[in-house]
């Protein structure tokens, strides 16, 4: 990226994407699949609660929280605060998201952990905790010492741009199965559920994209080794 580049118009661009995937997948499920329910004779409401939270929480939320360090023009303390409180609000959507898939297939008698969308859920849920859960102890509180911060730092953000990826990913393969799932019980193959699925995956790997150039369009920052400045 060029020194002077600077991240605005990709930050506009990903809140945008990000607002339109969010209402994508909620017409989707309410319109399309018939609404939300946490309990419900219709256990299909349960499972829909399901790719609301993942997309809204662990990717959306999630991209906020990588861009809301780099990019708020606010002071050290408010930028920290803001990036842990939002990944913790994505971590715990991501949980409630991943109990309702578990819910929904326990009530309908399917089983559990048969597919590779599943034990990547699994596995980004479990990352997810781990790189909150370290970042809290050691950049937020009680806070390690400078020398392991600055050794930290780099793994730090190494993995939690790996977690994010490994989310992205997850939730695309997840609008895969779901609408494979659907079309081998009738929906038509280029119906207009189809293309709404479809392209909610397509929005959704497009906001990971713009969340990217956001951070890497932004310069170094001069308290870069005293928090993470992208996870």
């Amino acid at each position: 990226m060029a020194t002077g580049m600077k991240a605005m118009p990709f930050s506009f661009v990903a809140h945008f994407l990000g607002i339109v995937g969010a209402i994508m997948v909620l017409i989707w499920c309410i319109s399309f699949r018939g609404g939300l329910a946490w309990e419900a004779p219709n256990k299909n409401l349960i499972f829909n609660i399901h790719p609301v939270l993942m997309l809204i929480g662990l990717v959306i939320i999630g991209g906020e929280a990588i861009m809301s360090y780099k990019c708020l023009p606010l002071k050290k303390p408010e930028k920290k605060l803001i990036h842990l409180v939002l990944h913790a609000i994505a971590l715990i959507l991501g949980i409630i998201g991943i109990y309702t898939a578990f819910k929904f297939h326990n009530e309908s008698n399917i089983a559990n952990l048969y597919s590779l969308h599943s034990w990547l859920g699994i596995g980004v849920i479990v990352l997810y905790g781990i790189q909150w859960i370290y970042g809290f102890l050691i950049f937020f509180y009680p806070g390690g010492t400078t020398t392991i911060r600055s050794q930290s730092l780099p793994w730090h953000v190494l993995f939690g741009l790996f977690v994010y990826i490994l989310a992205v990913g997850t939730a695309t393969l997840g609008y895969l199965e779901k609408l494979t799932f659907l079309q081998n019980s009738g929906v038509a193959k280029y119906g207009s559920e189809a293309f709404l699925v479809n392209f909610t995956a397509i929005v959704t790997i497009l906001f990971g994209v713009f969340v990217f150039l956001t951070i890497l369009s932004q310069p170094p920052q001069e308290d870069e080794y005293s928090y993470s400045a992208i996870i």
